[in-house]
């Protein structure tokens, strides 16, 4: 089953600093239909304006990986980490017992980010935070894991979910095909261009989610970054 969440179906608001649409339920009056998928409880697309940002706030129990879309992410935590997250780079924390952090665009343009936070496997646990550049050359016409759950994804940044963040760059009119293995629920986004997934219209700003489907055949309708999520 596919189900098209369309930008002026999501959740969200304007703070003047922080444009969010919420991909996923929230708070208890959003949309319902919007409803969380096994581990992935979080998708906000967030437009944070110059010079502005997240203050110090603490998280644990989740993991949350934030994909940049645009711009740069300047981020610091409790744990005494400092970083510079670029486009098309991918950070990852894993709260755990409990980490503090904020992120902020020091820039003077606007900075764009996909938020994703997954339910762990477990509870607790030492925090953790890493970010790794993925340069769109290499995952031009193929989706590659950017973080995952599993040793097997050796390349990705590790999570501590039973779930994988893929990412892909497709030209205008080409296909890649994702086979959704053991995999239950999948959400998909385009952070950039329009794309088919399944023959379902997806732009900017949209996303769609997956529920027992065994494949999805994702065609760019034109030039396309999109990230694309599986979980348990």
């Amino acid at each position: 089953m596919l189900q098209l969440r369309p930008r002026e179906n999501l959740d969200g608001g304007d703070r003047g600093w922080l444009k969010a649409r919420h991909h996923f339920t929230v708070s208890a009056g959003g949309n319902a239909a919007n409803s969380r998928l096994g581990a992935l409880v979080v998708w906000n697309d967030d437009e944070i304006a110059p010079h502005s940002g997240f203050g110090l706030h603490a998280h644990a129990d989740m993991e949350i990986v934030t994909y940049v879309r645009q711009g740069v992410v300047t981020h610091e935590d409790s744990s005494g980490n400092i970083g510079r997250i670029l486009a098309g780079d991918v950070q990852v924390i894993s709260a755990g017992t409990g980490i503090s952090h904020s992120e902020r665009n020091l820039n003077d343009d606007p900075l764009k980010i996909f938020q994703i936070w997954l339910l762990p496997r477990q509870r607790g646990g030492s925090p953790r935070w890493d970010s790794r550049g993925f340069p769109k050359a290499d995952r031009a016409g193929r989706l590659i894991a950017l973080a995952s759950g599993y040793s097997e994804d050796a390349e990705a940044l590790q999570i501590r979910a039973d779930a994988r963040v893929l990412g892909a760059t497709l030209l205008a009119g080409t296909t890649v095909t994702h086979v959704q293995n053991q995999f239950r629920h999948a959400y998909l986004a385009p952070a950039q261009g329009v794309i088919f997934v399944n023959g379902q219209r997806v732009a900017v700003g949209d996303g769609v989610a997956a529920i027992d489907e065994p494949e999805l055949s994702i065609t760019a309708e034109q030039d396309a970054e999109f990230v694309l999520v599986n979980a348990a």
